[in-house]
């Protein structure tokens, strides 16, 4: 039978089949190859006589994050707070990057609007061609319009701790609790309330991940971006790099760059191309025989 890994915990695999939801583990042969089934594997797998199944075959990925473990992602949603704690955008650019890179669509949602107006920050990714939702997770304004983006896609929510992306998966699915956890004033952040990955499947079709928090990031644990590659991750820079002046501009700092004029012109959101000045000075530490795999 065919399905797709909707659930893994402890080597255990919740398998969605057009049959039903099947109890899963893989054999062994996967784990001499190296190779871990995650959620969102399309796989093929046979039931034995006490009715568990074994998992035979995992189908071609188009995606595979290592942290969380997921694959086959359409989309990637990154949930901000517009206070409360203040967005990072340095930190929202390396894993819109990191997206871009893996061929997976960014999505930024900005919360807390009760609060503190959003627009500015939504705004610079809209300008740089980025979808950027705002939401009020009090009342429930805009999350709608979040659904309605991902449905019919494979989709993962992920947001530092305390931004209230729990709460936005309630407004998202209001038929299942969410445990969210209240942030602390005197840390500044909020508890990890997510203890595993699971897909939770939409009436309109698709599936969206809910993933643990995080409150820390360094790009080496999610893939590694050479600084070669990197401007590439930035799309909004691609209409302006045929005309720079140099060949192998690095967009940072050269004369002639036309990457850097149409920031002058205020075309390129300047807070996105200094996320990719300091991106590109971490990479130019990065040395490639170092990292193959």
């Amino acid at each position: 039978m065919q399905g797709i890994i909707i659930k893994s915990i402890g080597g255990l695999y919740t398998v969605e089949a057009s049959e039903g939801v099947y109890e899963c583990k893989a054999r062994g042969v996967f784990r001499k190859r190296s190779i871990s089934p995650v959620c969102g594997d399309r796989v093929s797998f046979s039931l034995e006589s006490d009715g568990c199944g074994v998992i035979e075959t995992i189908g071609e990925r188009s995606s595979l994050l290592i942290r969380p473990p997921l694959a086959n992602l359409d989309i990637l949603v990154f949930v901000a707070s517009s206070c409360e704690p203040a967005p990072n955008l340095l930190l929202l650019d390396k894993f819109i990057a990191i997206a871009v890179f893996k061929h997976i669509e960014p999505v930024v949602v900005f919360t807390k609007i009760d609060k503190q107006d959003p627009s500015e920050y939504a705004d610079i990714y809209r300008r740089a061609g980025i979808r950027a939702v705002t939401v009020d997770n009090v009342t429930g304004k805009g999350s709608e319009e979040v659904r309605e983006l991902i449905a019919g896609k494979l989709s993962a929510f992920t947001g530092n701790t305390g931004v209230g992306k729990s709460s936005l998966m309630q407004n998202i699915f209001p038929d299942r609790d969410f445990a969210t956890g209240e942030i602390s004033r005197k840390l500044g952040r909020g508890r990890h309330t997510t203890r595993h990955i699971e897909l939770f499947k939409l009436p309109e079709g698709g599936y969206v991940a809910d993933t643990p928090g995080f409150s820390s990031f360094e790009t080496n644990q999610y893939d590694i971006i050479f600084k070669d590659q990197l401007a590439d991750c930035f799309t909004e820079f691609g209409e302006f790099t045929s005309g720079c002046r140099f060949a192998d501009c690095s967009h940072t700092s050269e004369k002639g760059c036309a990457v850097i004029e149409a920031v002058e012109k205020g075309l390129i959101p300047g807070t996105r191309h200094e996320s990719y000045k300091t991106m590109y000075e971490e990479a130019k530490l990065l040395k490639e025989w170092e990292h193959k795999k």
